[in-house]
């Protein structure tokens, strides 16, 4: 979101978003203040006010004091859009999701007036009340997985509901996909594993080929990836923390999977 964007947003009433829970190196970046530490109790509430999350980090978000929560992964950034009371007193929350993963899970908004809403470059989710999660590529491709309930998905002009026990996928530029069975599975299957020819001791060049579930985020070697069409990957990576002199024996690479709900599974990748 621009400056200019967030500045023609405005907030009515008193509202914020608390953080109860931490885990790991987090972040946060009050709209037009500096980047410091986050801590148990901060609140994000204005326009703009940004969480971030490191590696091996996490955060919870309440929402109108236990209405709803917005549990957030590693490697995630989430930005206030709108939070406000409409004249019917409907709380309107908009977060936006640049990078990563969030899991909400929100008891039914009983004011038609009220809604939250997931912003991902790809497409926007809406709910009044379910257990829903998202994963968002580095090129915002987004997964949409849920749980409990239904999910409002939209881009592109389009809205498909995803309802209960469902996935969709929004590719950038185009509509979501049908909805298809929730599988929730973190499963990677490696089709490729090799040293390329020509590495050097030490700088050694290894290509990884295979795919997971498309909803799903990869990391590699702590470097979340892209993933294709179908979840397919191909890629080049050296060796994590390789030494010239190492002793003979096998050569390894660290993947990581994560699902829209948060389902998480470390992989260790031997190079034959």
């Amino acid at each position: 979101m621009t400056a200019a964007s967030v500045q023609s947003l405005s907030i009515q009433g008193s509202r914020w978003l608390t953080i109860d829970q931490l885990s790991g190196r987090v972040d946060i970046i009050p709209y037009g203040e500096s980047r410091r530490s986050a801590e148990i109790g901060d609140r994000l509430s204005e326009v703009g006010d940004t969480l971030v999350t490191g590696t091996d980090a996490s955060a919870r978000l309440d929402v109108d004091q236990r209405t709803g929560f917005v549990t957030i992964a590693e490697n995630s950034q989430v930005q206030v859009q709108a939070l406000s009371i409409t004249s019917s007193g409907g709380r309107i929350t908009e977060l936006s999701v640049s990078a990563g993963q969030v899991r909400l899970r929100v008891r039914p908004l009983t004011n038609p007036g009220s809604r939250l809403e997931i912003h991902t470059p790809a497409g926007v989710s809406g709910v009044r009340g379910t257990d829903f999660g998202v994963t968002v590529q580095l090129d915002g491709q987004t997964g949409v997985a849920t749980v409990e309930g239904s999910v409002a998905t939209s881009a592109q002009g389009q809205t498909v509901a995803v309802v209960a026990n469902t996935q969709s996928i929004i590719y950038l530029g185009e509509p979501p996909t049908e909805p298809e069975p929730l599988r929730d599975d973190p499963s990677l299957f490696i089709e490729k594993l090799t040293v390329l020819s020509g590495s050097e001791p030490g700088n050694t060049m290894v290509q990884v080929r295979g795919y997971t579930d498309e909803v799903n985020l990869l990391e590699v070697n702590g470097d979340r990836k892209n993933l294709g069409r179908e979840g397919r990957f191909n890629l080049v990576v050296p060796l994590l923390g390789e030494q010239p002199e190492r002793p003979a024996g096998p050569l390894r690479i660290q993947a990581k999977v994560i699902t829209p709900l948060g389902t998480e599974q470390q992989y260790e990748l031997v190079v034959p």
